[in-house]
């Protein structure tokens, strides 16, 4: 895909795989987001809204332009719907706590909305919606809460965001693509 000099969008959407960090550069040598997009989305100061940590996947925007991305990010600014596995036995009493939130030196994390999508061994998979992102949210967030059976902390070992407000991804890992005229309306009328 090529850069269309004034061209009137202004977003992109990347499937970011795990191992990559979400930022310009990288004083450890690790990847960064930027070694899967191409040259002219660094030159062009092109930033990621939000992020996602080293061990997370999924989608990612970036745009040039900081009002969009300050909009996209304040909270209550915008659902962000995540697909997750934890390790331990989530029940009912860790949903309803989870909606309810925990504290944190971080603050209230909560959930809006936790959906249990099926269990493998002792593992479960859940659909996370939340409406802001502190630093390692969901990661802290289910880290508070006890497997009832086990007694140690829950590990979210698996998270995908897989939509932001009203743009799903669907593209491939390590691919990108720029958001279409109507997508952009959508998402920003959104909020």
């Amino acid at each position: 895909m090529s850069n269309t000099k004034g061209s009137s969008q202004k977003l992109l959407a990347l499937y970011k795989p795990k191992g990559y960090v979400v930022t310009r550069s990288d004083e450890r040598g690790r990847k960064t987001v930027y070694a899967l997009l191409p040259q002219w989305a660094y030159d062009d100061g092109w930033m990621p809204i939000g992020r996602l940590d080293l061990e997370s996947k999924g989608l990612l925007l970036f745009t040039q332009d900081g009002h969009i991305g300050n909009k996209l990010t304040k909270p209550g600014g915008c659902l962000k719907v995540y697909e997750i596995w934890v390790r331990g036995h989530v029940t009912d009493a860790h949903i309803a706590q989870a909606k309810k939130g925990v504290q944190s030196k971080h603050g209230l994390l909560k959930a809006l909305v936790v959906e249990k999508l099926g269990t493998g061994g002792a593992k479960t998979k859940l659909r996370i919606i939340i409406d802001e992102g502190k630093n390692r949210h969901i990661r802290r967030l289910f880290g508070a809460l006890k497997d009832p059976r086990f007694h140690t902390p829950l590990k979210v070992l698996e998270l995908k965001r897989i939509s932001i407000g009203s743009f799903k991804l669907d593209i491939k890992s390590g691919e990108w693509r720029f958001l279409n005229v109507k997508e952009e309306k959508m998402l920003l009328n959104s909020l």
